[in-house]
């Protein structure tokens, strides 16, 4: 199973010691998001396996030199734009038709959240909602929301998703 870590504050120790396959770096405060973004796409480079993802802005993904971008639910009209420049796209969903909707848009990966409780972010999915999902779809998804534990991990891989994301777990 995948791991995919969602962070603002990158450390190079942090990566290697979780070993994430895919992170992203995800700022929605820095006056300086460009500049940081770069630091981090190269700090990601010398990691071995670890694919560098920016958070919404396909052009500077792509200028940067960034594996892929991590568009918002509400960017499903940039899908094909990042995907003509080369990038591969990961996009948040929250509904079954969301994520069916990206699949026939041609993404690579989706997060679909929440799976558990998590503050702000509505009443959590549970693990039965992200099995039916996966029985009906056929990308490769990331489970998203409130995953702080290696049981909540567990329950994930055995629901069958492609991999976790999360922000707290990797702290």
């Amino acid at each position: 199973m995948k791991k995919y870590c969602i962070t603002a504050s990158p450390s190079y120790f942090q990566l290697r010691k979780y070993m994430p396959e895919f992170a992203l770096y995800r700022d929605k405060e820095t006056q300086n998001y460009a500049q940081k973004a770069e630091e981090f796409v190269q700090m990601c480079k010398p990691i071995k396996g670890l694919k560098s993802f920016l958070h919404q802005d396909y052009l500077l993904a792509h200028k940067l030199n960034a594996v892929g971008v991590h568009l918002t639910s509400t960017q499903f009209d940039e899908i094909q734009k990042a995907k003509k420049v080369g990038l591969e796209v990961i996009i948040s969903t929250h509904t079954h038709e969301e994520v069916l909707q990206a699949q026939k848009l041609g993404v690579d990966y989706v997060t679909y959240s929440p799976i558990f409780a998590t503050p702000n972010k509505g009443e959590p999915k549970g693990i039965e909602d992200l099995k039916a999902l996966l029985q009906k779809s056929d990308i490769k998804v990331f489970a998203l929301g409130g995953i702080i534990d290696a049981e909540q991990i567990k329950q994930i891989e055995e629901a069958n998703a492609y991999g976790f994301a999360s922000i707290r777990y990797f702290l």
